[in-house]
Parts: structure tokens; C-alpha cells; sequence
């Protein structure tokens, strides 16, 4: 052999030597790291284990069960009394520009505007008809009136000043 052939197979020794290194190097760290990350769990053996584990029934605390059970209360309480239209205001001139003016104003599916002759057969039938038609909806040979004007955030008491205010001030 020559002499640059003895050196081309030392380099090339070298090289695979390396590249050998290299690849069980990338080997081990690919075995360590398949080892640290945790295996996949199956979604319905995680729900059958929730299931299996899962309370059979829940404690009563006496006073404290019942404060909780209080102030859940309360606070869904509060939750739907801020719910409420329109801040929960009880002036039926603002329901009424804001809500009803759409339909009264133009006679919009037989809405009765807010003339004394529109409302004479109406007023007839009593003030009790009148929330309740407007409270519950009424579809008659007279129009169409969605429940709670189509608003179902506001409370009873807010549809009733509106009504009433709309009787007061016909023209």
C-alpha cells in the first residue's frame, strides 16, 4: 500500500469512527427521553377509572352545608337580578323608547299605537288581559304581541309599568 492510501484509511476509519459515536449518542438520548415522557392514556379507561372513583354521595355539614347551600343562593340570585333589562328600572317611558316604540309606533303586525281608538276594545277586557297578553304573548284575529316584547330579560314587574304607562299616556 501506498502511503496516501494508509492516510485516506486512517481519515476514513476516523470518520466512521465518529459518525458510530454519533448515532449511539443520538440512540441513548432517544431511549432516555422516550423513558421520561408519559404514556398515553386511553379516554375511555380514564373515564371508566373516573367513574369507578367517583363519591357515591356528598356530606351534609349541618350549619355550614346549609350556609353554603345560602350563599349559592344568594349569589344566583344576584346573578339573575343583574340580568335584569335595562338596569331594572320600573319607567315605563324608557322600556317603551327603547323596546316597544319599534312596534307601537308602527302599527308594526297589528301593535295598536298609542291612540285611544286603537285601544278601546283592548281597554275593555281589563288591565289584568292586558299584562298578561303582554307578559305571556298573545296571537289573536287582532296581531301578534311576543311575549315580554320579545325581551325575555325583563321581569314581570317591568312589562306591567310598561303597559300601565302606555294606558296613561294614550292620545
Amino acid at each position: 500500500m501506498r502511503n496516501y492510501d494508509l492516510d485516506f484509511l486512517k481519515r476514513f476509519s476516523l470518520v466512521i469512527g465518529f459518525l458510530t459515536v454519533v448515532t449511539l449518542g443520538l440512540i441513548a438520548l432517544s431511549w432516555f427521553v422516550h423513558r421520561a415522557l408519559p404514556t398515553e392514556v386511553d379516554p375511555s379507561a380514564a373515564r371508566r377509572v373516573a367513574e369507578r372513583i367517583a363519591p357515591v354521595g356528598a356530606v351534609y355539614a349541618g350549619d355550614t352545608g346549609a350556609a353554603a347551600q345560602a350563599a349559592a343562593a344568594a349569589a344566583a340570585a344576584a346573578s339573575a337580578a343583574s340580568q335584569v333589562a335595562y338596569g331594572g328600572t320600573l319607567d315605563g317611558s324608557v322600556i317603551y323608547g327603547n323596546l316597544c316604540a319599534g312596534c307601537h309606533t308602527a302599527g308594526v303586525a297589528g301593535a295598536p299605537k298609542l291612540e285611544r281608538a286603537a285601544w278601546t276594545a283592548r281597554l275593555a277586557q281589563g288591565a289584568d288581559t292586558l299584562h298578561r297578553h303582554a307578559i305571556d304573548g298573545y296571537t289573536g284575529s287582532t296581531g301578534f304581541m311576543p311575549a315580554k316584547g320579545g325581551n325575555p330579560a325583563l321581569s314581570d314587574e317591568q312589562v306591567i309599568a310598561t303597559v300601565d304607562w302606555m294606558v296613561e299616556n294614550l292620545q
